[in-house]
């Protein structure tokens, strides 16, 4: 062999590198493609866990797993009706009564204009100047029916993606103990029980922290709707009903996405001593959840350190959107679940030793 003969193991090498790069390739391909039908599975598999406690329960009363899943749906189905009845008639009447009083509100802001600018403007020139260009009216016009448009096909997509999440949620519940066989069996014995354990764990994580948000979410819906009933505020139980839900099941900004809506309401309708009111009943009432409550509540559900939950928010919304920011906590008190069940931890030996030395300090000072 010459010096300037290549090795054989080079172009085999060179063979296996490029068809590894290949592989790569089509699985990012295959991934972008697929990602949506990902995203639908993992959400279908977070509400299948959620619910499935419920759906157990319930047969072993000797109901049926099909007929206790369509239970569950119907009460969720229920609740989400009710939920958006009342947050739509609550925006239905407050679009119609903007809409009854834009008049005044025109002639107030075209005053404040005059006054403050040193103006002579009126709502009738603004009224002929605006008729008077029909062109910008016209454009107008196309780009709102354009934004109609992709409205109605966002809105398509969400129903059928939802419809979607529901028909694999379905067969997920109803056939959980037959999935849970056929994957654990994939496994040898000895590691069976190991599998059956973390599957137990996610269970009880993603249960847990379903049902101890929705205990939350109707305790603070019935605190502060006591509270808007209490100072008369408009639409009480509807806005009862965001507060509870929004504050409790939106990651970090739903506790005030929550409360502004209500004290939007109350500065709409004239009342500002009542917006403070509710501005300070909401800082309050977080405190007392954060430091009171929800310590309670999930104590035995979901125990995390809130800046690992507020990264894994973070975290989950920059992977996947809004869905990724919802299931990151679960997801993250399941993973915390393993590392506790399964990850053995030892003392730490200056701490040991420390505490030694202090113990054998006391010892001979008793002696002494």
């Amino acid at each position: 062999m010459t010096e300037s003969a290549v090795p054989r193991w080079v172009p085999r090498a060179i063979v296996i590198a490029l068809l590894f790069y290949a592989g790569f390739l089509m699985s990012q391909w295959a991934l972008g493609r697929l990602k949506d039908l990902l995203v639908t599975l993992l959400v279908a598999l977070f509400v299948a866990l959620a619910i499935e406690p419920a759906v157990d329960a319930m047969a072993r009363r000797g109901l049926r797993r099909g007929v206790a899943v369509m239970i569950v749906f119907v009460v969720l189905l229920a609740s989400v009706a009710l939920f958006v009845f009342a947050l739509g008639s609550l925006f239905v009447d407050q679009i119609v009564q903007f809409a009854g009083n834009l008049p005044r509100y025109a002639d107030n802001v075209v005053s404040w204009i005059n006054r403050t600018f040193d103006q002579s403007i009126s709502v009738q020139d603004l009224q002929s100047k605006v008729l008077s260009d029909s062109n910008s009216l016209k454009s107008y016009a196309e780009q709102l029916a354009g934004n109609v448009w992709g409205v109605s096909s966002s809105v398509l997509g969400g129903v059928f993606r939802t419809f979607t999440v529901a028909l694999f949620t379905f067969y997920l519940a109803a056939d959980a103990p037959k999935l849970r066989s056929e994957l654990v069996s994939l496994f040898p014995p000895g590691r069976q029980a190991a599998i059956t354990r973390a599957w137990q764990i996610a269970l009880e994580k993603t249960g847990g922290y379903i049902y101890s948000r929705a205990l939350m979410a109707l305790i603070s819906g019935f605190a502060h709707g006591i509270l808007f009933w209490i100072i008369g505020l408009p639409y009480a139980l509807a806005l009862a009903i965001w507060v509870g839900l929004i504050s409790q099941f939106i990651p970090t900004v739903g506790t005030y996405l929550a409360g502004a809506l209500p004290i939007l309401i109350a500065l709409t309708n004239g009342r500002p001593g009542a917006a403070i009111v509710i501005l300070v009943f909401v800082v309050v009432y977080q405190q007392f959840e954060n430091y009171i409550l929800q310590p309670r509540i999930t104590a035995k559900t979901v125990e995390i350190h809130p800046a690992v939950a507020f990264g894994a928010v973070i975290a989950g919304a920059a992977l996947l959107g809004g869905v990724g920011a919802i299931v990151a906590i679960p997801l993250t008190a399941t993973v915390q679940s393993f590392v506790s069940a399964y990850i053995r931890r030892y003392d730490v030996a200056g701490e040991r030793s420390g505490a030694g030395g202090h113990a054998e300090a006391d010892e001979r000072t008793e002696a002494g």
